[in-house]
């Protein structure tokens, strides 16, 4: 008999006693005597860290397994991770794009309910809001308005939109994007919108490896991914803007042609990696539905 529902066991290793993430890509994940193997050909970039090479992958020890560009995956080796409780994601490289999440989650759903909770009530999704703003603003707001707060966090952004132009040494003429024809902006606006895409991606992998719930966010509302853009507001002034105007920068002095999506996404991914963007995103997440138990009546964050 098949042990588990769906014949599956429950993860051997709980995920509260593992390493974390691991970073895969260029090669051929496999099945290879009863455990993972990834194996990477001769031909890999000059300054990739991963020799080529058969690796045992101690994928009972992680929690989630993230495959990047130029990797292939194996139906047997699907079939190790689920039955240990390991997730898989496909990724850009650095973790730039979020291409699928994984359908494996945690072994623990605490953060979840915790974060179900308080975005059920008002008032409580309304004190999480204020918290994620005393964050990034380094002050607590007094305002119990999502309304007010999020206009002063706009003017707040057009003061440091000007502040990081000044500082990085480009010209800045405000924020502004045409969906109709997102190529007609200026070199840092479409930067902006570039490194915005590749945070936002970063943000997926650090929801999807808490399990917590990308839909219900506490300042953005509308979105399927609203949690995700609350993650990555968190670091639009630390990463976001600066890969940005560093990418626009470089484009703009460049003699050649540079493509700005490419420059962006390259500047993204060293700044993710060199940063550990994505471990303090998921610091984040569980110091917010960790640090208290979220109050009955809220009061100042």
């Amino acid at each position: 008999m098949l042990k588990g529902r769906l014949g599956l066991e429950t993860a051997r290793i709980p995920h509260a006693d593992r390493s974390g993430l691991l970073w895969l890509s260029r090669g051929a994940l496999t099945a290879r005597d009863g455990t993972l193997s990834f194996e990477r050909g001769p031909n890999v970039s000059e300054d990739d860290p991963l020799e080529p090479g058969h690796y045992a992958i101690p994928f009972q020890g992680v929690s989630m397994i993230l495959l990047g560009p130029g990797s292939t995956v194996s139906h047997d080796a699907l079939r190790l991770l689920a039955r240990h409780g390991t997730a898989l994601a496909a990724v850009g490289e650095d973790g730039v794009r979020c291409y699928t999440a994984p359908p494996l989650i945690a072994d623990r759903s605490g953060l979840a309910r915790r974060q179900a909770r308080a975005w059920a009530n008002a008032d409580v999704r309304l004190h999480f809001a204020r918290r994620m703003y005393a964050w990034r603003m380094g002050e607590v707001l007094p305002h119990q308005d999502i309304a007010v707060l999020r206009g002063i966090e706009g003017a707040r952004m057009k003061e440091t939109y000007r502040l990081m132009a000044a500082q990085i040494g480009i010209e800045w003429r405000g924020r502004r994007y045409d969906r109709a024809r997102p190529g007609a902006n200026d070199a840092p606006n479409q930067a902006l919108n570039h490194a915005a895409s590749a945070v936002e991606a970063a943000a997926a992998i650090a929801v999807s490896a808490t399990a917590t719930l990308p839909q219900l966010g506490f300042i953005h509302e509308d979105s399927g991914q609203s949690f995700v853009l609350d993650i990555a507001d968190l670091f639009r002034d630390s990463v976001t803007i600066p890969v940005a105007f560093r990418a626009a920068r470089k484009v703009m002095t460049a003699a050649g042609g540079e493509n700005i999506e490419r420059v962006t996404r390259r500047e993204c991914g060293r700044t993710l990696s060199r940063e550990r963007t994505i471990p303090k995103m998921i610091e984040r997440i569980k110091a917010l539905f960790e640090e208290s138990e979220e109050p009955a009546v809220p009061p100042d964050v």
